[in-house]
């Protein structure tokens, strides 16, 4: 893991990019604690060892299926249901972290990919058998920052500085053409994208990212000035961060290290994932060593 002091930052942001119902603002100074964080998102491989490990079911394979970008699917995949507001997610049943897109697919190429089709829940328990915890999401965003301050990305405010794709998000017009200009249609491999100034990789674009906090249901501004606010009182629904592949300015701005997103904590879907933080180690204590030739209790 990379070991951050803390400190505060600003966090949120303002302005038109803004979308006013994820409550992004406004600007705040929020204090955190030293903590440690993974640089990556938790990818396929080492989500294997837990659930091989432990026998592990995960909410989508209870339920039986999850949800699935459509354009993901093969062309002569059976009709299914779709979200009436976001038609192109479909209910694809046998769809799970072992088979991102239903039975007919499989992670043995994506091994280096994050895992996805994990609801908070799994993510829970994951950390848990880990001996870790999800991040709170004033830890994920000033890890995400890499040290710069009110910058739209880890990296600073152009989206492709120098014609360069520094992120895995949606190419073209959505959801009906991707030019693939980044190198991707669905995930890449959790390290596909240089780190930002801390060491952390695809803090945006790639996979939302599951954070401790519950969804605060009111303005931020009536928070009170919170340190490490992962107490955050809302509803059932828990925050979720970065962005994912499917993230396109036309409609969902949200590729931003100030963008914030939510989903209930049983809920599944092929662009969320997560990744691990722990609190920071104590300082070691130095050992009292008694003089020669004298006790010492």
């Amino acid at each position: 893991m990379v070991s951050l002091e803390g400190g505060a930052f600003l966090m949120g942001a303002d302005g038109p990019e803004c979308i006013a119902s994820d409550r992004e603002g406004p600007v705040r100074e929020v204090e955190v604690s030293a903590f440690s964080i993974d640089p990556c998102a938790v990818s396929n491989g080492r989500f294997a060892v837990f659930a091989d490990a432990t026998d592990y079911v995960t909410d989508a394979e209870r339920y039986g299926w999850s949800f699935v970008f459509g354009g993901l699917l093969p062309d002569e995949f059976p009709d299914t249901r779709g979200v009436i507001q976001a038609p192109w997610w479909r209910q694809v049943y046998g769809a799970c972290w072992r088979q991102p897109e239903g039975p007919h697919s499989s992670i043995d190429d994506r091994l280096d990919h994050p895992v996805v089709h994990v609801s908070w829940r799994d993510a829970e328990a994951f950390c848990r058998w880990s001996g870790v915890r999800l991040p709170s999401e004033a830890e994920w965003e000033h890890a995400a920052r890499g040290g710069l301050v009110q910058k739209r990305f880890p990296w600073g405010d152009e989206l492709e500085p120098g014609g360069e794709h520094r992120m895995n998000v949606w190419q073209g017009t959505f959801p009906s053409q991707n030019t693939l200009g980044d190198g991707y249609l669905g995930t890449c491999p959790v390290d596909a994208f240089p780190a930002n100034g801390y060491g952390l990789h695809n803090t945006t674009g790639n996979v939302w990212e599951w954070c401790a906090d519950l969804f605060f249901a009111g303005p931020l501004g009536d928070l009170p000035h919170p340190v490490d606010p992962a107490d955050s009182a809302g509803e059932e629904a828990r925050v979720t961060r970065g962005g994912s592949y499917l993230c396109h300015h036309s409609y969902c701005n949200r590729y931003r290290v100030a963008a914030r997103s939510s989903n209930t904590a049983s809920t599944s879907t092929g662009n969320t994932g997560f990744r691990c933080a722990r609190d920071a180690e104590p300082a070691s204590v130095p050992a009292v060593v008694a003089p020669p030739g004298r006790s010492h209790t």
